[in-house]
């Protein structure tokens, strides 16, 4: 076998190694329980994401690495004959970042006035991050009684940035990045 065969056959062995790899590492990552409801005064929403956390994640987090999941709700009023119209469109975070020395998870959640949620365990941690419960999306008086409305949602991994040229060595962590589609729900008001 001639040099440049030795090398055709490493390169593709390589890229076919990558490959699977990629296929290996991917999975499905969804947004389920997606409740629209009403309190007396506002529009609410419920949801969780499904999926989101793998195992190379949580070694990551697990050796300080801080990561964000951004969710995104968009209010439209349908109409027939012309273009939806945006009501409100929301972009709310929940970042994770695990404390070595006192053993425990910190999270923070956009939409709960910033104030930070300590857990002790992983699993609360994955709950905590991955679920957006009553959500205040738009005051009731912003919406007309009889009019047709949906809401379009989306989570996403925001990517993640790491110190000087750390991103070259860990590669992996882009294996884990991911984005849902968009679920919409239609409802009349």
């Amino acid at each position: 076998m001639t040099p440049f065969f030795k090398k055709a056959s490493i390169s593709i062995s390589i890229l076919l190694l990558v490959l699977l790899a990629n296929q290996t590492f991917a999975q499905e990552t969804r947004l389920k329980n997606i409740i629209v409801t009403n309190t007396r005064d506002d529009l609410l929403i419920y949801l969780t994401v499904e999926g989101a956390f793998t195992e190379d994640m949580q070694t990551a987090i697990l050796s300080g690495v801080s990561t964000t999941f951004s969710f995104y709700v968009a209010l439209y009023r349908t109409r027939s004959f012309w273009i939806d119209k945006k009501i409100v469109f929301l972009k709310i975070t929940h970042t994770i970042k695990y404390e070595n020395l006192k053993n425990e998870f910190v999270i923070q959640r956009s939409w709960e006035d910033g104030k930070p949620i300590t857990v002790k365990s992983i699993e609360e941690a994955e709950k905590r991050m991955t679920e957006i419960d009553s959500l205040k999306v738009v005051p009731l008086d912003h919406l007309n009684k009889g009019d047709r409305y949906q809401i379009r949602t989306k989570a996403q991994l925001s990517k993640v940035t790491l110190p000087l040229y750390l991103h070259y060595v860990l590669f992996f962590v882009s294996m884990w990045d991911f984005e849902t589609d968009w679920y919409t729900i239609d409802f009349i008001y």
